[in-house]
């Protein structure tokens, strides 16, 4: 069955009819509009190249692996001062010690050096490439730890969502770290650019959307890139995006702040889309943060008369949703292929009144087709 004509009644203002339905599944793989694009969640040959990352850490540990059979499910190199080097691998294939003898403070001041400059939030990129490194410093403000990230420029999870881009609403994903939310953002700013159209501008506090360097990787296309020279200036490069640059998207990456917040909802007023993510692994985590609660419209105390108090239980005080939600579809990444789409208005106001709301569950079977539970209440 067709995505297409099914779900849009999901996406209407006013389908309280269709919540009446009985739930089904559709399976569907959606075509790309332009372009070469395969369904499979694929890492392009370029970025699937680690020898970039792999040239900043010791011979020996760079020759390991190399010759390492799971190299392509490499997620990242811990390098902690006097503990032995670690390899995180994805999936099931968990860690793996890459040597019997520990991380010195020559061997970090190497990897230092081949880095170059760590910023001021502890990061640094590739000049070129998506790999990101994260510095752990001691009270002296010297190195002492190194989290070696691999950037890979997957492409396929775009049909999980692409449905919901031609609606032109703004989406924010939330999810547990390393999810794969930032991967899922830098293949929309494509899709977005090239094969929609759209004037897409990415803000890019620690370059992981678009790569080490002045250059954007390709991966996100034709979208313009503007980075943040600290991280607590996000929010002003954010308004700057649009006061200066006329974009008709804006992408931005891990949202956590009130002034961040409120520059979002400054851009949605303007009737821009915003793709962003925050850190939170359901929806009732954002509803429970007292910041990022706004983006789903905020949460107030309302005080019931007796009359209404009775219908109620006796309750004399009620929470509800104190306006508008900033981002009228919110998607829970439960995994890489298990996703779960609230129309967020709507299960902000059934979870404020202890219910459970209904959702659309996007998954993938064995064979990478995606499968669509509608109006599912999902636990």
């Amino acid at each position: 069955m067709s995505i297409c004509c099914g779900c849009s009644s999901f996406y209407k203002q006013n389908i309280s009819s269709d919540f009446l339905k009985p739930s089904f599944i559709s399976i569907r793989k959606i075509k790309p509009t332009t372009g070469n694009w395969t369904p499979k969640c694929t890492a392009s040959d370029d970025t699937n190249d680690i020898h970039e990352l792999l040239k900043i850490l010791p011979h020996d540990l760079r020759d390991n692996l190399v010759m390492e059979s799971k190299k392509d499910q490499l997620l990242e190199v811990i390098l902690d001062l006097g503990r032995l080097p670690v390899a995180c691998f994805l999936g099931d294939s968990g860690r793996k010690y890459l040597r019997d003898t520990e991380i010195s403070m020559e061997e970090l001041e190497y990897a230092e050096n081949a880095i170059g400059e760590i910023g001021g939030d502890n990061r640094a990129g590739i000049t070129g490439t998506l790999h990101r490194i994260s510095a752990v410093r001691n009270r002296k403000g010297v190195v002492v730890g190194l989290t070696c990230r691999v950037g890979r420029a997957v492409r396929g999870h775009i049909d999980m969502v692409r449905d919901l881009l031609q609606f032109g609403e703004s989406i924010l994903f939330i999810g547990r770290p390393g999810v794969g939310k930032t991967t899922v953002m830098r293949e929309i700013s494509r899709v977005l650019s090239d094969e929609l159209q759209k004037r897409v501008v990415v803000v890019d506090t620690s370059n992981e959307i678009g790569g080490g360097g002045d250059i954007p990787h390709p991966a996100i296309g034709s979208a313009r890139r503007m980075q943040v020279s600290k991280p607590y200036m996000q929010h002003k490069v954010m308004i700057e995006a649009v006061e200066n640059h006329m974009p008709e998207v804006i992408i931005i990456d891990e949202i956590s702040t009130r002034a961040e917040v409120d520059a979002c909802q400054s851009i949605a007023e303007r009737g821009i889309m915003l793709i962003g993510s925050a850190h939170g692994d359901r929806l009732e985590n954002i509803i429970k943060n007292p910041v990022l609660s706004h983006l789903a419209g905020g949460v107030e105390s309302v005080t019931l008369g007796d009359q209404e108090a009775r219908k109620r239980d006796g309750r004399k005080s009620v929470s509800e949703r104190g306006g508008p939600s900033t981002f009228p579809f919110m998607i829970e990444m439960r995994d890489r292929h298990y996703w779960v789409v609230h129309k967020t208005e709507r299960s902000v106001d059934a979870l404020l009144r202890g219910e459970k709301p209904r959702v659309e569950v996007r998954k993938r079977d064995k064979q990478m087709k995606v499968i669509i539970e509608k109006w599912k209440i999902e636990n």
